[in-house]
């Protein structure tokens, strides 16, 4: 009888010891967790606050925040519940980057027309006031030659960031 008692006092030390350090392995576990989230909001809060100044960012980004998701699910899927959403870019925060972007070019398109028909003008009217001719049809030329050139490099940087922000888009 002093056996069995003995026996069922080990046993329940035993089950005890393996209860408390379960205990201790998953507060550990929890602890490592939140770090873990920690550390990838502390890595993101600048990303986040870039992208929403300049919709590019997200192409840099995005690419980090799914390789981190796949990395770390679990801590992605606690910054999920606690955002609300996917974390750090939810999809309507990328289809909003993608219209701003857009909205952006053609506030800059309106603004380099206007700014070209200003140089154009100036030109036109310097030939009117009987500059020499072959100066100022060079001069009107380069002005346009220069509008083109410019709206074209800028045009292809829309066209790239505009397709890459898409693409990102679910």
């Amino acid at each position: 009888m002093i056996a069995v008692a003995a026996a069922s006092l080990v046993a329940a030390a035993i089950v005890w010891a393996a209860l408390r350090i379960g205990g201790e392995l998953r507060a550990m576990r929890d602890a490592h967790a939140s770090d873990r989230a920690a550390s990838l909001l502390q890595l993101f809060a600048p990303a986040i606050a870039t992208a929403r100044l300049d919709p590019r960012a997200y192409l840099v980004w995005q690419p980090i925040a799914n390789t981190v998701r796949r990395l770390f699910p679990d801590a992605c899927a606690a910054l999920d519940r606690a955002s609300g959403g996917p974390f750090p870019f939810a999809p309507a925060e990328i289809q909003a980057a993608h219209a701003q972007w857009t909205t952006d070019w053609l506030a800059w398109e309106r603004a380099h027309d206007a700014e070209y028909k200003v140089k154009a003008a100036q030109a036109r009217s310097e030939l009117a006031a009987g500059a020499d001719p072959d100066a100022a049809r060079s001069r009107i030329d380069a002005i346009e030659r220069e509008k083109l050139d410019v709206y074209q490099r800028r045009y292809a940087e829309y066209v790239r960031v505009a397709k890459a922000l898409q693409a990102l888009a679910p």
